[in-house]
């Protein structure tokens, strides 16, 4: 996937339905190319489902979601093309228990390339160097601790080299040391590489402080968008009983459980 647009990422005037429901409405979201947006939010509030309109696996019920310029596709093919350009890590990561380290990460170059075998293991070799696994190569994902296993799945998403990451709750599982270091690699490479990264959490004080943008959802919609530094100094109530953790307020836990369970 070419990225010739400054904006990696544009919503206008969406909709995203489930099962005959509305989860998100009147989205309109505009992620610069380059930079690392956090979209936070309580849980089931909708943060992976808009995730999943940004890889195509949930086309939007109105409104248009382009991906560096162009639309999300809705053809088989169309939309295969498109998230080759589009890495993505899991909540639970998805290796498989019965390859090694490598031959995780090397899956998406032999779905979709046709590199000779020395190259391709190169760049694995490459990959997991660049998330300090390459030492791991050879081991399978049940001798890895959480920490070491997020990292492998990092660099499986990273392998076709693609211009967005998305990232749905990576810190989901991890003690304090893994998730600081998960934070740094996704600072480090986002920077590094030329990333446009999406980071989908409810971790706020470990997230926001590598971000360039924040997004809170919240009862069905955006109800914030802009820089971190305004986020951690609002006074609206919304986000204060989100960012504080209260219990009460603008936020009913009732909506959030339906939401999760529908």
């Amino acid at each position: 996937m070419s990225a010739p647009s400054s904006n990696a990422v544009v919503l206008q005037d969406v909709r995203l339905d489930r099962g005959g429901r509305t989860i998100l409405r009147d989205l309109d979201l505009v992620v610069p190319a380059g930079s690392i947006t956090a979209v936070l939010g309580p849980s089931g509030t909708g943060k992976s489902t808009l995730l999943a309109a940004l890889t195509g696996e949930l086309p939007p019920a109105t409104g248009e979601v382009r991906v560096f310029g162009r639309p999300v596709p809705r053809g088989e093919r169309a939309l295969l093309d498109m998230r080759k350009g589009i890495g993505v890590l899991l909540q639970g990561n998805g290796l498989l228990t019965d390859l090694t380290v490598a031959e995780n990460v090397a899956l998406p170059l032999r779905a979709h390339t046709k590199l000779p075998e020395p190259l391709l293991q190169r760049l694995v070799a490459m990959k997991l160097n660049a998330v300090g696994l390459r030492a791991a190569a050879d081991l399978y994902p049940r001798e890895l601790s959480g920490g070491m296993a997020r990292r492998v799945a990092l660099a499986r998403a990273l392998a076709l080299d693609p211009p967005l990451m998305l990232y749905d709750e990576p810190l989901t599982g991890l003690d304090p040391i893994a998730s600081g270091v998960i934070m740094s690699l996704i600072r480090r490479l986002s920077r590094s590489l030329g990333l446009t990264s999406i980071i989908v959490s409810h971790h706020v004080h470990e997230t926001l402080p590598i971000a360039d943008q924040a997004v809170v959802i919240a009862n069905g919609g955006i109800v914030f968008d802009g820089t971190p530094q305004a986020l951690q100094t609002s006074t609206d109530p919304l986000l204060r009983q989100f960012l504080d953790g209260q219990p009460d307020g603008p936020i009913p836990f009732e909506s959030a459980v339906r939401a999760e369970v529908a």
